[in-house]
C-alpha cells in the first residue's frame, strides 16, 4: 500500500467513525402545551424564550408548571415551545412512580389511553390526558438517515461508552425529518443507567 492509498484509507476510517457518532441529549421532565391550555395557566401572558434547543425552532421557555399526582407533585417543570396541537407531559418512570402516576412508554404524540394529570400554576390549573415516559429515539435529517442506511420508524441498536460503563440500548426509534439535527434523546433514568455526561455520544450498531 502506497502513501496515497494509506491516506485514503485513514480518511475513510475517520469519516466512518464520525458518521457513527450520534450526540446524546438527555431530556429532563418537561411539558408541551396547546395554546388554549397555556392561556388558562398563564392568562394574558406570552410564552417567552429562556434558551433555544438543538432542534430548529424549539426552545425552553421561561414559564414552568407544577405536575400533580395522587402521591405528590413535581414543581418547576419547564414548558417547551412553541405551542403544539396536543398538550403532553413527559416524565421519567421514577418520577411518575414517586407522584403516583403509572405512565406508559410512548413516542411523542401517541397519547391514546395515557393517564391524566393535573397541571397547576399560581394562575390556574388544567387536567391533561397525555402523561408519558418518552420512548428513546434519534432525531436526524433525511440525509443522515440515508448515510446511516435507516428509515423512518425503524428500531435500531446503539452503543454508549462512558467512564467505567458501556451500555447497549436496543429498540431506539429513528425519526428523520428534513429540519432535524442529529441527536439521540434519552430520559434521566436511561442517562443515569448509562452514566451519560456532557458530550457523550452513541454509535449505531450495524447488524
Amino acid at each position: 500500500m502506497n502513501d496515497a492509498e494509506l491516506r485514503a484509507l485513514i480518511i475513510k476510517i475517520i469519516e466512518e467513525e464520525m458518521q457513527q457518532s450520534i450526540p446524546i441529549g438527555v431530556s429532563n421532565h418537561h411539558i408541551h402545551l396547546t395554546q388554549s391550555d397555556f392561556e388558562i395557566l398563564f392568562p394574558g401572558q406570552e410564552m417567552t424564550v429562556k434558551a433555544p434547543l438543538k432542534q430548529p425552532g424549539e426552545f425552553a421557555s421561561n414559564q414552568t408548571v407544577t405536575i400533580v399526582g395522587s402521591k405528590g407533585e413535581i414543581k418547576n417543570v419547564r414548558i417547551l415551545g412553541p405551542c403544539r396541537k396536543h398538550s403532553q407531559v413527559e416524565l421519567s418512570k421514577t418520577e411518575a412512580r414517586q407522584i403516583g402516576v403509572n405512565i406508559p412508554i410512548r413516542m411523542s404524540g401517541d397519547l391514546e389511553g395515557t393517564p391524566t394529570v393535573t397541571v397547576r400554576t399560581e394562575f390556574g390549573q388544567v387536567a391533561i390526558q397525555g402523561a408519558i415516559a418518552a420512548k428513546r429515539h434519534i432525531h436526524m435529517s433525511d440525509k443522515d438517515a440515508e448515510n446511516f442506511g435507516v428509515t423512518k420508524g425503524q428500531a435500531v441498536k446503539v452503543s454508549i461508552e462512558t467512564e467505567e460503563r458501556k451500555t447497549i440500548f436496543d429498540d431506539v426509534i429513528v425519526r428523520p425529518n428534513p429540519k432535524f439535527v442529529l441527536e439521540m434523546h434519552i430520559d434521566t433514568d436511561e442517562a443515569n443507567a448509562a452514566n451519560v455526561g456532557k458530550n457523550a455520544v452513541a454509535k449505531l450498531i450495524k447488524e
